[in-house]
């Protein structure tokens, strides 16, 4: 299933000017051998940042490929901004919609597409990637799953999901917010593909 799906990716990419996507290999950054750039987790002026400088892009990372809109940057509003302004909300969601219509055509709406996301851990109310994903549902006709899939622990990495509801759909757009290891992703790869889903995962910020 997901080599099929690759295979009709890159057919549909395969129309896009260069200029439109790029193909991030994932290669590790140099290594600051002297540390001078070593990140501190509890400096926020450190945090990550994005400018919104429009880079769609097929990223591979734990085992999966995702689409992205957007990467991370030096300069910009930092990841917590972005979350908390309800502004962003619409923002990512129209401009996901506008990718995922251009790339995906009529079909989407045609009743075999659905739309989850990954599971809510340390934001349960006003989930910023549960709201985002409503949002695509309105814009791109198809019904929205929510808590496809639960998490009891707030972990990332090596991250075990239970299924709670299974989309009716054949296809389904796997959304999130922010990916950087892709390993929750990876985790709805291995819940969702013995179901016999198509699995189209889509991210708004590739952070990392």
């Amino acid at each position: 299933m997901e080599s099929d799906l690759l295979s009709s990716i890159a057919g549909i990419l395969a129309d896009v000017p260069p200029s439109d996507i790029s193909f991030d290999t994932g290669a590790a950054p140099v290594k600051d051998l002297f540390a001078e750039h070593k990140r501190k987790g509890w400096d926020k002026s450190l945090e990550a940042r994005c400018n919104f400088d429009y880079r769609p892009a097929l990223v591979p990372r734990a085992g999966v490929w995702f689409l992205s809109l957007w990467k991370k940057s030096l300069m910009g509003r930092t990841l917590t901004e972005i979350k908390s302004d309800p502004a962003e909300i619409s923002h990512f969601a129209d401009a996901v919609s506008g990718f995922l219509s251009k790339f995906l055509g009529p079909s989407v709406a045609n009743g075999s597409w659905s739309l989850c996301t990954t599971p809510k851990r340390r934001h349960k109310v006003r989930n910023f990637a549960t709201l985002i994903s409503q949002e695509l549902s309105r814009k791109l006709d198809i019904p929205f799953y929510e808590d496809v899939a639960m998490c009891r622990t707030r972990q990332r990495v090596n991250a075990v999901f239970t299924l709670n509801v299974l989309p009716e759909e054949p296809n389904i757009i796997v959304f999130d917010d922010f990916v950087t290891t892709g390993s929750t992703l990876g985790a709805m790869s291995r819940l969702l593909l013995p179901q016999g889903k198509t699995l189209l995962f889509v991210a708004g910020i590739n952070n990392a």
